[in-house]
């Protein structure tokens, strides 16, 4: 019976391991469709609600001017996006470079 018990387990385990791999390489956000989304003026919070966390972003502020670089990789394919004062300035989509 504790033998059933810890197969049902391990089988539960492998069950819940398999959906998350599946569910993760599926539908990534990164893609053409979303990347034509992203619309200039558009500010970051409402990016990142497409797109999710940037994979790495760099920032620099001069006087009243913020200014921000994000980038957004999966697989091949980079998003680059740049934000003046939160909003979207110019954006970018390449794929094959890394």
């Amino acid at each position: 019976m504790a033998l059933r018990r810890l197969y049902r387990m391990r089988a539960l385990a492998l069950g819940v391991v398999i959906c998350m791999s599946l569910v993760s390489c599926s539908g990534s956000k990164i893609s053409q469709e979303n990347f034509e989304k992203i619309q200039t003026g558009m500010p970051l919070a409402q990016v990142q609600a497409i797109l999710g966390e940037p994979t790495e972003s760099s920032s620099v502020d001069v006087a009243v001017f913020s200014g921000t670089v994000s980038k957004w990789r999966a697989g091949d394919v980079t998003i680059t996006i740049q934000f003046v004062n939160g909003k979207v300035v110019a954006k970018q989509l390449s794929k094959g470079d890394r």
